[in-house]
């Protein structure tokens, strides 16, 4: 197994939260406690958590899962949201809902369609969109969003070790070159050929697991060319979700609380409170407002919204611990994918092994799982048995 990168997990990455506390000076807790607990810098939902495997690789590796609910729909104490105004988002956002799924069987549209412009909760929806898809709602197509809705369950479970953790500990074992990306793929004799700086690998099979964005920018050049391959990663672009942890001093809220920046806003943060009764805040950001805030200063963003709800005692009860730049990330280039409109069969395209030697795995080509972590994983099973003869089987 060859990896372009210099660890394993991709857009599954667990921050140790000792290292983050210790670099800013801080400390909480024994450092025994300490040492077990991560933040999920990328991927940290275990979505549809009954039927997602990683729920049960979880459970047989001993790691601690959280069953708790999300609270995303909750506002802490209903600072900056009045009850009425969050009955009116709630019953708005359902609607919206409800007029998307009803035209899943025309035309393929933007999710925009489905919310007029100047409705006072479109902004509030589009920032969901920001967190779900990664991006906006005029970016996104009705029919991938609706093949993911329809066979999601609303369970979303956490791993206290960091869903990262967990994807790395899977791979225990692996024989793994590191730092080593394939350039070139050659398929033209019946021996593969994948080019990479350490020499050249003969292989009888590949499976490819990159992102949409490595084969769209041809970043892996196949020959005979898989123009094909390279469209359909382009019609399945990256959106962008980041991630900025924030310790908090003698927070005040429950365990899994939860606050929303400005239900007002487009650009806005959901921000997670004390996740497992730590003393942090995990904001996230989403679609157009992440684009912006990756070259500006989310840290300062994300306080000022949290200091125009709690009040301004707080401001100097936040420390910035880290926050992400997926966009920046060499190898990955954002977070995961959604279709453009138009475009949500190129999943199909994206999938389809060449020749039954070259596989190609990953969330993007996932039918209805994608941009998870378990989507990847099954994707991934699916090859593998492929290769073996076994048949596949993606629930």
């Amino acid at each position: 197994m060859v990896e372009a990168s210099d660890r394993l997990g991709g857009r599954a990455r667990s921050l140790l939260l000792a290292d983050l506390l210790a670099h800013q000076g801080l400390t909480h807790g024994p450092p025994s406690a300490l040492s077990r607990y991560h933040v999920d810098a990328g991927c940290g939902w275990l979505h549809s958590a009954q039927r997602n495997p990683w729920t049960a690789i979880a459970a047989a590796k001993g790691f601690s899962l959280d069953r708790s609910e999300a609270n995303w729909r909750i506002q802490w104490r209903d600072l900056g949201f009045p009850p009425e105004e969050q009955d009116a988002s709630s019953e708005a956002y359902q609607s919206w809902i409800a007029r998307a799924l009803a035209a899943q069987n025309g035309p393929d549209r933007p999710l925009s369609d489905f919310i007029d412009a100047d409705d006072k909760w479109r902004p509030k929806i589009d920032a969901i969109s920001g967190y779900a898809n990664g991006a906006n709602l005029g970016q996104v197509s009705l029919h991938d969003w609706a093949a993911y809705e329809d066979a999601a369950t609303d369970d979303n479970w956490t791993v206290k070790e960091g869903y990262g953790t967990l994807v790395t500990s899977h791979a225990a074992g692996l024989a793994v070159r590191f730092s080593t990306p394939v350039t070139r793929i050659d398929h033209t004799g019946h021996c593969l050929k994948l080019d990479t700086p350490a020499g050249t690998i003969e292989a009888d099979h590949v499976v490819v697991c990159v992102p949409t964005t490595v084969l769209a920018t041809a970043q892996i050049v196949f020959d005979p060319p898989l123009a094909d391959k390279h469209a359909a990663a382009a019609d399945l672009p990256l959106g962008l979700a980041d991630k900025l942890f924030l310790y908090v001093d003698r927070p005040e809220w429950p365990s899994d609380a939860h606050l929303i920046g400005n239900p007002y806003s487009a650009c806005t943060a959901s921000h997670r409170l004390s996740p497992f009764g730590w003393p942090i805040v995990e904001s996230f950001f989403g679609g157009d407002c992440a684009e912006m805030l990756e070259d500006r200063d989310a840290a300062q963003f994300a306080i000022d919204e949290l200091v125009g709800l709690l009040g301004t005692g707080w401001r100097n009860r936040f420390t910035p611990l880290a926050a992400t730049r997926w966009r920046h990330e060499p190898y990955i280039g954002g977070s995961y994918s959604h279709a453009l409109v138009g475009k949500a069969a190129q999943r199909g395209v994206l999938a389809a092994p060449i020749d039954g030697r070259i596989h190609f795995a990953g969330e993007a080509c996932h039918a209805f799982d994608f941009s998870t972590a378990h989507g990847a994983y099954e994707t991934g099973v699916a090859a593998a048995r492929a290769i073996i003869g076994e048949p596949a089987s993606i629930a």
